[in-house]
């Protein structure tokens, strides 16, 4: 099977429609962490990573309760972050996201997104499966360097809050998408984050 690396958005944060950059997961983002604890509890993972912002810790703080077998370790780079910028030749439809997001930011979100891949997708030896919870934009990143896409493309790659990506890593061959954004365990009214742009 090979290293199989399981990316899990973190849930819905509790009042995001308003603006708030960070705070705890609404009562639908807790149902969601449990639904996907649910779908992945028969899994053995040898590691697990969470970002450290809290609407991430408190979805592996809720998986925790369904997988106790599973230590969650926070990451920091896993962090939210914006990994290009105008630069990367965006659609023009995704120029004005660009409006508020400084070079610095750009910058340092290109760096972090360039030691998440050496940490996770540069070492695919051993068989073993890894679980992270993150964000939006560095799903998207992932899956984006997996595929081979442009750059700019990470921005229309989203990923609903505790849709499940899988990648499959294998030594001397080049790495395959498994599943992107499934929600099968997610119900029809627990399918949330998609609208776009989309915030991390």
């Amino acid at each position: 099977m090979g290293h199989l690396l399981y990316l899990v958005r973190h849930g819905e944060q509790q009042d995001a429609e308003h603006g708030v950059e960070e705070g705890p997961l609404s009562s639908r983002g807790i149902r969601q962490a449990t639904a996907i604890a649910d779908r992945l509890s028969g899994v053995h993972f040898h590691r697990a990573f969470h970002s450290p912002l809290e609407r991430a810790e408190d979805t592996a703080r809720v998986m925790k309760g369904r997988m106790p077998s599973v230590d969650f370790e926070p990451h920091s780079l896993l962090m939210d972050c914006v990994p290009t910028g105008l630069e990367a030749e965006p659609p023009v439809a995704y120029r004005s996201f660009f409006s508020g997001i400084t070079e610095e930011e750009v910058e340092a979100g290109r760096a972090q997104m360039a030691d998440a891949i050496s940490t996770w997708i540069g070492r695919s030896g051993e068989q073993r499966n890894e679980l992270l919870i993150t964000h939006n934009f560095v799903i998207g990143w992932f899956v984006r360097h997996v595929l081979e896409a442009p750059e700019w493309k990470w921005m229309g790659l989203n990923q609903a809050h505790c849709g499940l990506t899988i990648l499959r890593l294998r030594s001397g061959r080049p790495a395959q998408l498994v599943a992107h954004n499934d929600l099968g365990h997610l119900a029809p009214e627990d399918r949330t984050g998609l609208s776009l742009p989309q915030s991390v």
